[in-house]
């Protein structure tokens, strides 16, 4: 069932139940025309038992959709002021008191704002993520994990190589039924991820017999790493509850992290901490589309803002919906009516823009699909093709985004591009013409620029991935430099014993000389464990 039509179905049962009661729980005698009946309860309603005066309940439901309004007098006041009300009355977990939960709760009452943001941030999601986590019948302590996994920001990356709200590694997200591909990544889409998180943490809460403590541990550091802190203390003589074991520093941080969260939460008319009120009601529709969507048709069809698209789908990286699925978009409440209805009358063909091609000498399929931001797998499916074997002078069918890049706001390429305009050019204007292999950061630091600097010129992103043969703009004094072209993200990252320059670089597809100037260190810089590095990753090469 949709999401939005689970609380509309509640709703509407509602209204039916007690259009029931206050036609059929009283005799005729004590019901009056001039004031509505109050029905008694009703523990028990068989077809045996009902009254004769009923009406059939297919005619009180037609009576009953043909006046609505009267039916909003018999509703009770909402139960919960707000979706925070909601989570702390679902609280199930054992009120805890100790230093390390202290800490947390101090940093939290130190940074006031830092709620504030986040709660805003939540809005479009967190009462999905509790509607969820209550159908699973599931602690809601839980729904405020997305606060200390990445602050509600769906496009979160780590120094693990973990992504999206609830901070996937991609072998944990592919395990859990996340696609991630060069159109998609389900660790950053909202419905996907969401459930694996619940799904994750079911498997891990029945592996450790039911403690959600060490459950949340092994979600932060891996169930491998709880199993030997347990049968470390264990061979010890030592208790094995989560406050006694020996784990990373980040995991020990991590669960206090969230009851600190939690105890804020019920305290936040005495603390000062600003939960921003989140109305307790659907904030999106999930709406099937069926086929691939070029999101700008999407906006259009639902009158939307092209950031909110990617908001409520921070999935996607491209600029239409995956080839292969899934086929559906997360659309506001308001105007999922509006954008379904739209989508109905255009016809399936038209949902995407197509441009022909003419092979050229020297085109193989993989530098066409660079050159039209595509994957060879769909000029092959859409021309049919059984091999990669093309011929000089024949056309190719290509998908072709509708719209300029720039309009396709949070795409992988154009979540640099909104930043690159403030960057005002100085110096001599050249303009370059991009080769396999460059990135923002090699092309930077060629021209010793700031990839900052060149993304805005050229109306990207530090994240947007570039293509062979793009053209970019650059006013240098100097010469070349670095950037990247994909979806970056800053991540902190600590150095462990065994680490060298080249090896952090290998596994964060980095170059050692963008880690050497992000730090200011030299490349023959000796590393010490525990030493701290500043990367700027790119998410989808993270995979």
């Amino acid at each position: 069932m949709n999401y939005l039509n689970k609380n509309k179905s509640l709703r509407a049962a509602s209204l039916f139940a007690l259009a029931l009661l206050a036609s059929c729980s009283l005799p005729p005698s004590a019901q009056r025309s001039d004031e509505p009946a109050i029905p008694e309860p009703i523990l028990e309603l068989t077809t045996a038992s009902q009254p004769p005066h009923c009406e059939p309940e297919d005619a009180l439901a037609d009576r009953w959709l043909q006046d609505p309004a009267t039916a909003e007098q018999y509703l009770p006041a909402p139960r919960h002021a707000d979706v925070w009300a909601r989570i702390e009355e679902g609280f199930e977990l054992p009120k805890q008191s100790n230093k390390r939960i202290a800490a947390q709760k101090q940093w939290f009452l130190r940074n006031t704002d830092y709620m504030d943001r986040v709660s805003r941030r939540a809005a479009r999601y967190l009462h999905y993520v509790v509607t969820e986590l209550e159908d699973a019948d599931m602690p809601m302590e839980l729904a405020l994990l997305p606060i200390v996994e990445s602050a509600f920001d769906p496009f979160a990356y780590s120094h693990g190589r973990a992504s999206g709200m609830w901070q996937f590694i991609g072998a944990t997200g592919k395990r859990y039924g996340m696609k991630q591909n060069w159109w998609y990544d389900g660790r950053r889409d909202i419905v996907a991820s969401t459930a694996g998180a619940i799904a994750y943490l079911k498997d891990l809460h029945q592996e450790f017999d039911g403690d959600w403590l060490l459950a949340l541990a092994a979600y932060n550091t891996g169930e491998g790493n709880v199993r030997k802190a347990i049968r470390r203390n264990k061979r010890a003589g030592k208790p094995a509850d989560f406050w006694n074991l020996r784990l990373p520093r980040e995991t020990r941080m991590y669960v206090p992290r969230l009851l600190a969260v939690a105890e804020l939460l019920q305290q936040r008319t005495q603390n000062g901490q600003v939960f921003n009120p989140i109305a307790d009601e659907a904030y999106f529709s999930i709406v099937q589309t069926d086929s691939q969507l070029d999101l700008a048709q999407a906006a259009a069809l639902g009158d939307l803002d092209m950031e909110e698209i990617y908001l409520l789908n921070p999935g996607l990286n491209r600029w239409a919906t995956p080839p292969d699925g899934p086929h559906r978009l997360l659309i506001p409440a308001k105007n999922a009516g509006l954008f379904q209805e739209s989508l109905a009358a255009l016809p399936v063909k038209e949902r995407v823009s197509w441009q022909r091609y003419t092979i050229r000498s020297g085109d193989t399929l993989s530098t066409i699909a660079r050159k039209f931001n595509t994957s060879v797998s769909v000029v092959k499916s859409a021309n049919k093709l059984r091999s990669n074997r093309i011929r000089v002078n024949r056309s190719l069918l290509i998908p072709a985004a509708m719209k300029s890049e720039s309009l396709y706001a949070l795409s992988d390429p154009q979540r640099r591009a909104r930043k690159a305009a403030r960057a005002a050019g100085n110096g001599n204007k050249i303009t370059y013409q991009v080769r396999s292999g460059d990135s923002l950061w090699s092309i930077a630091k060629r021209y010793q620029v700031s990839v900052k600097k060149l993304a805005s010129w050229n109306s990207m992103v530090p994240r947007d991935t570039l293509r062979e043969g793009q053209t970019l703009q650059i006013w240098t004094t100097s010469a070349p430099q670095a950037a990247t072209g994909q979806m970056i993200r800053k991540v902190g990252y600590r150095v462990r014993r065994g680490d060298s320059l080249s090896r952090i670089a290998q596994r964060f597809r980095v170059g050692t000389d963008d880690i050497s100037r992000w730090n200011g260190i030299r490349k023959s810089s000796i590393l010490r464990p525990g030493q701290s590095l500043t990367l700027y990753v790119d998410v989808r090469n993270a995979i």
